[in-house]
């Protein structure tokens, strides 16, 4: 054997595999081969102090604390009922800005004011013409 300090044995009982490239469990400090370098595959004892996920609110994409002890689907539930920003049953409305038009019920997704009296119009009322308007000066024809 030409190298034989070169590599190191898997520390897996049933492999002892001679690897090159070992990898060392960062829980147990033991070496493996590439078959057996994650928790599950060596069954490492030490993996709850190392292998910790947080869970993260599949509508905010925030992620969520979890103590020791608490179930994650329960916390992550509880952050949804209370303190998530994204509302999934709160529709936001599109269509906010009424005409001030008198027996006009249109309502638009931008604000128009007439820049005279500062009212909110729909589109065909946005003129000063078409939605009488009183302040300012009033010009003598009307639009279309």
């Amino acid at each position: 054997m030409e190298f034989p300090d070169l590599g190191k044995h898997c520390s897996e009982k049933t492999c002892k595999q001679l690897d090159f490239l070992p990898v060392k469990c960062d829980a147990c400090k033991q070496d493996f081969c590439k078959d057996h370098f994650t928790y599950a595959a060596h069954k490492c004892p030490f993996a709850f102090q190392k292998d910790i996920q947080v869970p993260v609110c599949p509508l905010c994409n925030t992620p969520i604390p979890v103590k020791k002890g608490q179930i994650p689907d329960v916390v992550v539930s509880d952050h949804i009922d209370r303190d998530c920003d994204s509302h999934p049953g709160k529709k936001e409305k599109i269509f906010t800005y009424r005409c001030s038009k008198e027996g006009c019920k249109k309502k638009e997704m931008l604000q128009m004011a007439c820049a005279q009296c500062h009212s909110n119009f729909c589109i065909q009322h946005r003129h000063p013409l078409d939605h009488s308007c009183r302040h300012g000066s009033r010009p003598t024809v009307k639009a279309g």
